[in-house]
């Protein structure tokens, strides 16, 4: 089958217009060329869908107001069933964003106004042309990192990779997507993007916590299986390395409070234990909290009561 979207694609008309039907001949230029200077909707869309026609009209008003910093491009899935084809096309409506001619976000169904306006509205941020009373990248940024903390790993994705095409430098970002991928067992692709950081990222405190978290997942790996720690430690209840063991497994899964518990048994029986292996550990659930964290100020807490007791 012939690539319709990879091919050099056919110039229609006046590009400048926000809004137009595409089909296999324009669908290059005016999709992935012409996200290449701003946002481009692409609204998939059939004559006997209805709730198309409940989607189209709000799309069409919200890309006005915008006054030309997102445009839009109606397809026909019907009459452009190659197009829908390549881009997996199952249902309708559904609507693709482009930006630097790459698709960075999508959603399907018709969605509510305030839904939609506030997904344009994070588009034309990340594409740099927010006014200045508009949200910045921060922002945007602050909401990847709270669907994060909320376990909303696919609007984190959405909201990190889309930042990528706008800001592919931008270190906050590549620390949220490591931190994404981590959460959503992607072990490797998250290492290739820390391997990627520049040194001077190293004190970035989200490269730091997403650092000490692929740390923590590969010691947890090799820790072993909770159950199995579990069980041996309750017959060896005084065994300290079975349970930093168990606290490593624990960490490796996410398990924060679990594993703080028994590093902080492991404290308070013997501070010293291991070249005080068990503090250098909790240390290290504290850099994958973060600071701020309640955690991290709840745990600390604990920690310095015995320390100085």
């Amino acid at each position: 089958m012939e690539h319709i979207i990879s091919a050099k694609g056919a110039d229609t008309g006046d590009d400048k217009a926000l809004i137009k039907d595409a089909d296999s001949r324009s669908f290059v230029q005016d999709v992935l060329e012409g996200s290449k200077t701003r946002p481009v909707l692409v609204d998939f869309w059939a004559t006997w869908c209805e709730p198309c026609k409940q989607l189209t009209p709000v799309l069409e008003k919200l890309v006005r107001e915008s006054k030309g910093k997102i445009a839009l491009i109606k397809v026909d899935i019907d009459k452009n069933q190659q197009i829908a084809a390549q881009l997996q096309i199952q249902s309708v409506p559904t609507v693709y964003a482009f930006y630097q001619g790459q698709p960075v976000d999508a959603f399907q169904g018709a969605l509510p106004e305030s839904q939609i306006r506030s997904f344009i509205d994070q588009l034309i941020t990340l594409s740099g042309g927010a006014d200045e009373e508009g949200k910045d990248m921060n922002a945007i940024l602050d909401q990847g990192f709270a669907a994060l903390a909320a376990g909303d790993t696919n609007l984190a994705l959405r909201i990190f990779g889309g930042a990528s095409h706008a800001e592919p430098d931008n270190v906050r970002i590549l620390a949220g997507l490591a931190q994404t991928y981590l959460a959503v067992g992607k072990i490797e692709e998250a290492r290739a993007l820390l391997e990627s950081a520049p040194k001077e990222a190293a004190s970035d405190p989200d490269i730091i916590k997403a650092r000490a978290a692929l740390d923590l997942m590969d010691l947890g790996r090799d820790a072993g299986d909770v159950a199995e720690l579990q069980d041996c430690l309750a017959k060896e209840p005084e065994n300290h390395a079975l349970r930093y063991d168990l606290s490593l497994a624990l960490a490796g899964r996410a398990q924060l409070e679990e594993a703080a518990e028994h590093l902080i048994a492991i404290i308070s029986a013997d501070r010293e234990w291991n070249d005080n292996a068990a503090r250098t550990q909790l240390l290290k659930l504290f850099d994958v909290a973060g600071a701020a964290d309640p955690f991290t100020l709840r745990w600390r807490r604990r920690l310095s009561s015995i320390l100085f007791s």
